[in-house]
């Protein structure tokens, strides 16, 4: 199991970048979660396989058909704890 940390910024919000990232995730079987940031960016925490993690990078990189992603910066971790699912979260 591995598990990243993404920052997406761009058109992110108010796109149903979230709700999207959050079907991708869950058809590639990755857990963690999704959350709008106050800053207009979009905080992504996701834990799986890692050819389902970069699966779901490929998706970030270029959103919704509504979005538009500037840049997407990630940070693989350690996993600290595990994820039953993939949510949507309200920061």
């Amino acid at each position: 199991m591995k598990q990243f940390e993404a920052t997406v910024h761009g058109r992110v919000q108010g796109v149903s970048f979230r709700y999207y990232t959050k079907q991708e995730a869950r058809r590639l079987g990755v857990t963690g979660w999704v959350a709008n940031q106050r800053d207009g960016s979009v905080l992504v925490v996701a834990q799986g396989a890692e050819g389902a993690l970069n699966g779901l990078i490929d998706f970030l990189k270029r959103g919704p058909s509504m979005a538009h992603v500037d840049q997407l910066g990630i940070s693989w971790v350690e996993p600290v704890k595990s994820f039953a699912k993939f949510n949507i979260r309200y920061l």
